[in-house]
């Protein structure tokens, strides 16, 4: 599997480190990805996290921008100075920073969600509800393309 699917929880240990789950660590390797890019998700309390694929394909974005409009420098300070590196130790942890907690309001638990070509990091309740929402969004999608009637 070369794709972030699934997700899992678990929990920060007393140096502040926590288990990438093993199947997104196959994953990075698979990719060979020797760093992690984590990045703020602009509209969620959560990280998105990938390899440097993920920075290209900001940086591909920026590219289209006229550099001297305020957009591109926008989007620049959003890729190169709103992210972080996180580097997986020997035992496929990884450090939960100050940047990353602040974010997200991660305590004790982290919750990994696979969206394909990265995964994010959330705090477990906060993902839990945003999956609420998701869902909901789309039924209401479906009812409105089908014309049924909710449940």
């Amino acid at each position: 599997m070369n794709r972030f699917l699934s997700s899992s929880v678990n929990r920060i240990d007393a140096k502040g480190r926590v288990s990438v789950p093993a199947h997104f660590r196959s994953v990075v390797q698979k990719r060979g990805y020797g760093e992690l890019y984590a990045l703020r998700c602009l509209d969620q309390p959560a990280m998105d996290v990938g390899g440097f694929d993920l920075l290209d394909r900001y940086e591909q974005r920026i590219a289209l921008e006229d550099p001297f409009r305020q957009t591109a420098d926008d989007m620049s300070f959003f890729c190169h100075g709103d992210g972080s590196f996180l580097k997986l130790d020997q035992d496929g942890r990884i450090t939960m920073t100050d940047f990353i907690r602040a974010h997200t309001g991660i305590t004790q638990d982290v919750a990994f969600v696979g969206r394909g070509q990265f995964f994010q990091i959330w705090e477990p309740e906060r993902l839990a509800a945003y999956g609420a929402k998701v869902r909901q969004r789309l039924l209401k999608l479906r009812q409105a393309t089908t014309g049924e009637a909710a449940p």
